[in-house]
């Protein structure tokens, strides 16, 4: 495995496996990687002549200050964990690297990413998705990959992304790859690392609130639902509920019938302490 940390080294590594026919898979990743990270990576071995995994905090995607310094960085134990892996190669640069004279230097473009960038989180998180947006774009057109892998943990961010890829004419195939979860059922994230021990051993109830409205919306409505998921968070300890939004899996309106949909996911996201975890989960799926 390689270690590449410049545009340029990246589009001549590309080039050159391409020039010998390989196909190329990206993993976007933010680092503090984990076996959620590790599963897409997987995939993409499986699936491509060459992987290169992204290592990136961008800073245009947050909008907490805090939560950006605060956010997991641990670059020497990433590339093991990647080496060992079988990736080809990471792309780990510098924030000045990747925006040449800083962030609010760059050029404004706002992106075309409909409605479904404008709900749940682009209504907790204005400017989130553009960021996203941004950055993404910016790693499709330095690696030109063939295909890119996204946790569905980030439900929303692929549908997202998948808007942008087409309004910005980026040639790529997205794929999704699903959840990771611990033993106890909390989905993998880089945030994890900062709960504290008694943190942690609550927030695996996000997934098993989840879990108990698919048994109960079968004979409940979905304000019902809804509002069952709600109050059992918002009665434990250390967890708060900021949104939980019930919607069409395809177009990320909400619905008020289950009858609207063929495809219904509940997106939630949770503060345990001041810890933001984001965890969704299927009450319906295309047939």
């Amino acid at each position: 495995m390689i270690i590449l940390r410049t545009v340029n080294d990246v589009r001549d590594f590309v080039s050159t496996a391409k020039g010998r026919g390989a196909s190329v898979g990206l993993v976007p990743t933010m680092g503090a990687l984990h076996d959620g990270h590790l599963s897409l990576v997987e995939q993409a071995v499986k699936g491509n002549d060459v992987t290169i995994v992204s290592l990136f905090v961008n800073p245009t995607q947050f909008n907490n200050p805090t939560d950006l310094a605060t956010y997991p960085r641990q670059e020497e134990d990433d590339f093991k964990l990647l080496a060992k892996a079988g990736v080809s190669a990471v792309f780990a640069p510098s924030v000045e690297e990747m925006y040449p004279g800083g962030p609010d230097a760059q050029p404004k473009h706002e992106f075309d990413l409909g409605h479904a960038a404008e709900v749940m989180e682009g209504k907790y998180r204005p400017g989130h998705f553009q960021g996203v947006a941004q950055v993404v774009s910016l790693l499709f057109r330095i690696v030109n990959p063939d295909r890119a892998y996204f946790g569905e943990k980030d439900f929303q961010q692929i549908a997202v992304i998948r808007n942008m890829v087409k309004s910005e004419g980026i040639k790529v195939d997205i794929i999704a790859c699903p959840i990771k979860r611990a033993d106890d059922g909390l989905a993998l994230s880089s945030r994890n690392a900062l709960l504290t021990p008694e943190q942690r051993a609550v927030a695996p109830e996000i997934h098993e609130a989840l879990k108990y409205s698919v048994e109960y919306s079968r004979d409940h409505s979905v304000r019902a639902t809804h509002d069952t998921v709600v109050e059992r968070l918002n009665a434990v300890p250390e967890l708060q509920v900021e949104y939980f939004e019930i919607v069409d899996g395809r177009t990320l309106e909400a619905i008020d019938e289950w009858e609207e949909s063929p495809y219904v996911v509940g997106c939630i996201t949770v503060y345990c302490g001041k810890v933001r975890l984001i965890d969704n989960i299927a009450y319906r799926l295309p047939k």
